[in-house]
C-alpha cells in the first residue's frame, strides 16, 4: 500500500473499505500533519479533534462488523467555512460571524455525511467569499504549500492549502467568480465549477445567489468526480441515492470519441504573461497528441458577459449586507467595505437589465461556441502566482487592478452559469503551480471530467506534491 500522505482520495476510500487501511490511521495522520504543518500555513479556522476520532473509529468498528454505509466511509474530510452545521459555529472568514451559531446543516454536508465521511474541521476562507486571492484581514493569509511567501488563492484558500498540504483528502469550496478554479490552481489541484443549480446551496453562506455554486478541490479528476457524485443526486429532496452515477464515468471517452475542444478567437487569450502562455500551448498540445481535434471558436460572448459580473454581483452581496453595512461597517476589513460600499451604487434597473443580457449571451455562447465543439479550453489566471506581499493591497488604488487579474478569466463563466473544471498545467519559474480550466455548456459537467481525465493520465502535474516551507 501507499504511504498515507501520496494516497489520493479515491484510493484512500477503496483501502479502508477493503480494510488495507483503518480510518484511524488515515484520521489520525491527518490531525498529525495539521499540528505539525499548519502554523506555516494556515489552512484552518478550527479542528475538532475529538469528534474525528470519534467518527473514525465508528467507521471502523462498522466495518469489522461488515457495514458499509457509504462510498466516503471513514474518509478524512474538511470544508470552508460556509457550510453551516446545526448548533455549530460558522465564522464565513468574517468578524461578524464569530461566535454565530448555525440553525440548519447545510444539504451538502448532510450529503457527504451520509457517505460517511469524517469531518475534520472548518477551512479558512476569505472574509465572506469576497475576495479571489486568499488574503483574510481578521485570520490571516493562508499561505500557498508550494511556497509560503505566496497566495494560496481564494476565497476557497483554506480548502485548496489544505489538500495541496495532504491535511485532508478533498474539501468543499465555493465559487461566485474564481473561488474554486483560482485557489485549485495556485495549488495544483483539480477542481469542479458545478452548473448554476445542480449541487444545492441550502444551508450555505450566500455571496450572490444567482452566481454562487458548490464543488469539490481534491488532487485528481477520479477524487472530484467521486465528490461531485455524491453531492450532485437528484433533486428531489432525499438523502436516499447514494451517488450520481453520472459523474463516475470517467472513462467514457473512448477510442472512438474524440470530442472537439474549443481555441478561443478572443479574451481568454488576451493579455497573457509569456509563460501562461506556453503552458496553455502545451496543455494544447496535450489534447492534440491524445487525438482530440482542435478547433478556433467565437468567444465574444465571453467578454461582453464579464461587464455583467460588477452588476450582478454587486447588487446581490449589497443586498445580503446592508443591514450590517449600516450597523456594524467598522467590523468589515477595509478592502471588503470598500467593496461592498462600491456595490451599494449598483441600481436595482442596472441589475435587472444584466440579468437579462446574461440570458441573451447564453444563447450566443450555445450556438457560437458548443454548437461547434465539446469544451472550451482556457487558462485560469493571466499570469504566474504572486507573493502575499506583492498581491496584499488593502483598499489602496491598486486594489480593483489586483481583484480584476484574479476574476477576468474565470468571472465570464458563472455570469453565464456553465461548469468549468480547473487542472494542473505545470510550474512557471517562481516554482509556482498553474492550472487550465474546461469550460462546458449546462449540465455537461461528467462530460468534462471524462476530458479531464484523459488529459490528466496524459500528463505528470496530479503526482506532483509540495514539500511544506
Amino acid at each position: 500500500m501507499k504511504v498515507i500522505s501520496t494516497m489520493t482520495l479515491s484510493e484512500v476510500a477503496v483501502a479502508i473499505r477493503e480494510g488495507d487501511l483503518s480510518s484511524t490511521e488515515a484520521t489520525s495522520h491527518c490531525l498529525n500533519l495539521i499540528a505539525e504543518r499548519d502554523q506555516n500555513i494556515n489552512a484552518f479556522a478550527a479542528i475538532d479533534e475529538e469528534r474525528a476520532l470519534l467518527q473514525a473509529r465508528a467507521a471502523d468498528d462498522a466495518l469489522a462488523n461488515g457495514n458499509v454505509t457509504g462510498l466516503l466511509q471513514g474518509v478524512p474530510l474538511a470544508h470552508k467555512d460556509m457550510f453551516y452545521r446545526l448548533g455549530e459555529e460558522s465564522g464565513c472568514g468574517s468578524l461578524i460571524r464569530r461566535g454565530w451559531f448555525a440553525p440548519t446543516t447545510a444539504d451538502v454536508l448532510k450529503r457527504l455525511d451520509s457517505a460517511g465521511s469524517v469531518t475534520l474541521g472548518r477551512l479558512n476562507m476569505s472574509e465572506f467569499a469576497l475576495g479571489p486571492i486568499g488574503l483574510n484581514h481578521h485570520n490571516g493569509a493562508t499561505r500557498n504549500p508550494w511556497n509560503t511567501d505566496y497566495v494560496s488563492g481564494g476565497s476557497s484558500s483554506g480548502p485548496a492549502a489544505a489538500v495541496a498540504s495532504g491535511f485532508c483528502f478533498g474539501a468543499l469550496g465555493s465559487d461566485t467568480g474564481a473561488s474554486i478554479r483560482v485557489p485549485a490552481a495556485a495549488c495544483g489541484l483539480v477542481g469542479l465549477k458545478t452548473t448554476l443549480g445542480w449541487i444545492s446551496t441550502a444551508g450555505t453562506m450566500p455571496l450572490a445567489s444567482s452566481l454562487d455554486v458548490i464543488g469539490p478541490l481534491a488532487r485528481s479528476v477520479a477524487d472530484v468526480a467521486l465528490l461531485t457524485a455524491i453531492l450532485a443526486v437528484p433533486a428531489d429532496g432525499e438523502l436516499t441515492a447514494s451517488a450520481n452515477p453520472a459523474f463516475l464515468r470517467i472513462d467514457s471517452v473512448g477510442d472512438d470519441q474524440r470530442p472537439k475542444i474549443g481555441i478561443p478567437a478572443t479574451y481568454f487569450l488576451d493579455s497573457l504573461d509569456r509563460e501562461i502562455e506556453a503552458k496553455y500551448d502545451a496543455a494544447r498540445a496535450v489534447f492534440l497528441k491524445l487525438g482530440f481535434e482542435l478547433v478556433s471558436v467565437d468567444t465574444s460572448a465571453f467578454a461582453e458577459a464579464a461587464s455583467l459580473y460588477g452588476d450582478i454581483l454587486g447588487f446581490e452581496a449589497a443586498a445580503f449586507h446592508s443591514r450590517w453595512l449600516s450597523s456594524r461597517p467598522q467590523d468589515y476589513s477595509p478592502q471588503v467595505r470598500a467593496r461592498l460600499q462600491q456595490a451599494q451604487n449598483v441600481t436595482e434597473e442596472s441589475y435587472v437589465a444584466a440579468l437579462a443580457t446574461r440570458q441573451t449571451l447564453l444563447v450566443r455562447v450555445l450556438s457560437d461556441v458548443f454548437r461547434n465543439c465539446d469544451a472550451v479550453l482556457a487558462p485560469v489566471l493571466g499570469g504566474p502566482v504572486p507573493t502575499v506581499a506583492e498581491a496584499d493591497v488593502g483598499n489602496g488604488p491598486r486594489m480593483t487592478e489586483i481583484v480584476s487579474s484574479f476574476l477576468r478569466l474565470t468571472k465570464p463563466i458563472n455570469v453565464l452559469g456553465l461548469p468549468a473544471l480547473s487542472l494542473p498545467a505545470g510550474f512557471t519559474k517562481n516554482g509556482l503551480p498553474s492550472g487550465i480550466q474546461l469550460v462546458g455548456a449546462p449540465w455537461s459537467d461528467p462530460s468534462l471530467l471524462a476530458l479531464g481525465h484523459a488529459y490528466e493520465k496524459a500528463s505528470t502535474w496530479r503526482t506532483c506534491t509540495p514539500k511544506i516551507r
